[in-house]
């Protein structure tokens, strides 16, 4: 009998706590996530053309998220940017068009209107082998999944007056090359010092921005760009890159993308890169969450 009292007894402190227990609350509300997911194709067919040309078939398929959290002086703002596409040409073979892998994530603590004392990590790399011709296997190779591979950690400020322009100073930024693969572990490829060694370890600065304009109804540019120099080997060679992607949004699903990268590292090449796609096809475009600005008027650049 006495054991029968104590179980009612608890169960009734259970519902008595659970009747006064506080609302938690909803965590899913500070999440704001804007993202395109898109799948480009081109294609061309010739029969008994004078003029000459090769059957082709191409697509490029890729994944754009900003996924930010921001609850009072808490700004935690994440982005992922995934790209692979190959073209086919009859009598040729497959050659790849986009292969890259962008994850980046930084948290800042409000200390000033538009000011946040901010940290963060980012890599950089790709999904699959790259050879001089195009991704041909019997070429000779140049790069693989990470090698090179690029991760950065570093703590800095950033400022971000709006939705549409973030930039981020770190003035203490550690930057680790790494060359996985073992037939590119040579002296010199991607700045490693010996044969053999697998990575590289540089410290310096690193500056990013990202800026989002709208050109016009249904057509959007979104900008980054990037500068790094290390304090520890010739600072004066600054790592530098930018991209661009334009969207011209046909309708709620079809959209034709138009990117351009450039991008000038010393230890991969002695030359200025560069790299223009161009696709239409189906984009679909995920909006989320929160607002994430007071000022409506800079909402609009999608």
């Amino acid at each position: 009998m006495k054991k029968i009292n104590m179980v009612a007894l608890v169960l009734y402190s259970m519902s008595f706590l659970a009747q006064d227990e506080v609302p938690t609350t909803d965590s899913t509300k500070y999440w704001s996530v804007q993202g395109q997911n898109t799948l480009m194709l081109n294609q061309a067919a010739f029969s008994n053309w004078v003029g000459g040309g090769a059957n082709n078939i191409g697509w490029i398929a890729g994944t754009n998220y900003n996924m930010t959290y921001e609850k009072s002086k808490d700004l935690w703002e994440n982005n992922i940017i995934l790209g692979y596409g190959q073209n086919h040409t009859e009598g040729i073979g497959s050659r790849k068009t986009q292969d890259i892998i962008n994850i980046n994530s930084n948290y800042g603590r409000k200390i000033s209107p538009n000011w946040f004392a901010s940290a963060g990590v980012g890599l950089a790399t790709q999904f699959a082998p790259g050879y001089t011709d195009g991704n041909n296997p019997n070429a000779t190779k140049i790069s693989n999944f990470m090698a090179p591979g690029y991760v950065n950690a570093g703590a800095g400020f950033t400022y971000r007056p709006n939705d549409n322009f973030t930039a981020t100073l770190r003035p203490a930024n550690a930057r680790w090359t790494f060359v996985t693969d073992k037939d590119l572990q040579r002296k010199g490829v991607y700045g490693l010092k010996n044969d053999g060694d697998s990575s590289l370890f540089q410290f310096g600065f690193l500056g990013t921005a990202m800026y989002k304009i709208k050109l016009m109804e249904n057509i959007s540019l979104i900008n980054t760009a990037s500068v790094f120099s290390n304090y520890l080997d010739h600072p004066e060679r600054l790592v530098l890159s930018y991209g661009g992607i334009l969207n011209l949004k046909i309708n709620k699903y079809i959209s034709s993308v138009i990117t351009l990268d450039v991008l000038y590292d010393h230890n991969q090449i002695k030359k200025t890169q560069l790299k223009q796609t161009l696709g239409v096809g189906v984009a679909y475009t995920i909006e989320n969450g929160i607002k994430r600005t007071a000022n409506k008027d800079v909402q609009s650049w999608r």
